[in-house]
């Protein structure tokens, strides 16, 4: 077996945990008619495909502004836009109805493709199209008539779910439809917002011309809670921005887990960012009632009543309020109204470009939820921007935990000198590893 061979063997072991996690999940995928024009979108529709194939459960939600505006133009429509929303009057709706019924036709057909050189060979895509969103209109604001323009009024979510149990991907436009029979012009986030909530979605991804969510330093945002994304906001922003971080806060706020921005000019973002560990855009995580923080020198009390059963039990190495008080600020807390409910330390060891995991603690009245997983992954992003390329424990009858957060026992040589000459032969810990 050469490189290559061994190389994709790996990739693909450490993706099954992934692939596993995703099956049967309900994702809500976004894009606006920007991506559908690009020439990389081929490969999007591919993915697309590949990602019911392992069992998601699909919605994607397409837009078509710039198609909407061609249609106009073609027509010698002027584009009459108030308050950044467009006013949609009985000429523009039959251009918004051609653009988005053409884009609806053209994304299914991809879908449908079934060539034996393709990469959609055999899939047998079925793609459920109908009135699943409900709309009202938008009405006057502040003396503006908008007419045609809507917003949703709700989502058919039985209708849907009907669908994708059937196995279908379900595809919507920015359309909706009135109990009076009328027609309207919707914002694609709204839409794709409102269905991942009516859904009770997994996720929500949004494919962007950006490669996820920058920073006002210009830099990307690996990953970040939706209480960070309400700092992106920004009165110069464009509009087609605002309503991108809206939409995922509004998400996160109601219910959905995850949120996701990756660039749709790139034949592998989609897939890097859900079956890879670093991925490739944002993950946007909903925020939780427990916050998660580093610790400060009030939290010292706290983090002693929490682990001191353990230290008496003989599973944590004891710890004197002196030497806690020196070590706070390599503590990381989970709180609940104040109160801690979780604890873990980390202490870096640059030389090696790694890092010890330590006293990892959770409160055994909350121990049935994910608090271990939440405070394992803030001290994985704390050690990446430390610049540690791993993570390594030492424990004596946690293991089995800490396998399945994703760390492998490993000899005793594998610890960084440091920590070798100060390892406590009597108490016989055993050694995990995890590359972050």
């Amino acid at each position: 077996m050469n490189n290559s061979d061994q190389n994709y063997v790996k990739w693909f072991r450490n993706a099954a945990p992934y692939i596993n996690a995703h099956r049967g999940k309900t994702v809500v995928l976004m894009f606006g008619g920007e991506a559908v024009t690009h020439p990389n979108f081929a490969n999007i529709i591919h993915d697309i495909s590949l990602l019911r194939s392992l069992g998601v459960k699909l919605v994607v939600v397409h837009g078509a502004r710039p198609q909407i505006e061609d249609r106009m133009q073609q027509r010698g429509l002027e584009d009459n836009v108030v308050n950044n929303i467009r006013v949609t009057d009985a000429q523009t709706l039959v251009a918004v109805k051609d653009a988005t019924g053409s884009l609806r036709l053209h994304i299914e057909a991809l879908l449908s493709t079934g060539l034996v050189n393709s990469p959609m060979h055999g899939s047998q895509i079925r793609v459920s199209t109908g009135n699943f969103v409900i709309a009202k209109p938008m009405g006057v604001r502040n003396g503006v008539d908008y007419k045609y323009t809507g917003s949703v009024r709700r989502i058919d979510s039985d209708g849907i779910n009907m669908q994708l149990d059937y196995g279908s991907i379900v595809l919507l436009s920015p359309i909706g439809y009135s109990p009076t029979g009328e027609v309207f012009n919707l914002a694609l986030e709204d839409v794709a917002t409102q269905t991942a909530i009516a859904l009770k979605a997994d996720k929500l991804i949004a494919l962007t011309e950006d490669e996820g969510l920058i920073d006002k330093s210009g830099e990307l945002i690996r990953s970040c809670s939706v209480r960070t994304v309400k700092t992106l906001l920004d009165e110069n922003d464009c509009h087609v921005r605002q309503l991108l971080l809206r939409s995922i806060i509004q998400s996160g706020e109601n219910g959905v887990e995850r949120c996701h921005c990756v660039s749709y000019q790139s034949d592998s973002a989609l897939l890097q960012e859900l079956f890879t560990r670093d991925g490739a855009g944002t993950l946007i995580a909903k925020d939780h009632k427990e916050l998660i923080a580093t610790a400060t020198i009030d939290d010292v009390a706290g983090i002693l009543e929490l682990i001191q059963p353990l230290e008496e039990e003989g599973v944590l190495v004891k710890r004197s309020r002196e030497l806690l008080e020196m070590e706070i600020g390599c503590f990381t807390v989970l709180k609940k109204e104040d109160v801690i409910i979780a604890c873990a330390a980390l202490y870096p060891y640059p030389e090696a470009e790694t890092g010890e995991v330590a006293c990892v603690v959770i409160d055994p009245d909350y121990r049935k939820g994910n608090r271990g997983e939440r405070i394992i992954s803030a001290l994985e992003l704390n050690a990446k921007s430390k610049g540690l390329t791993s993570l390594f424990l030492l424990t004596t009858v946690s293991g089995h935990w800490f396998r399945e957060q994703g760390f492998i026992e490993m000899p005793l040589d594998k610890l960084p000198e440091g920590k070798k000459q100060m390892y406590n032969f009597q108490r016989n810990s055993k050694v995990f590893m995890k590359d972050i």
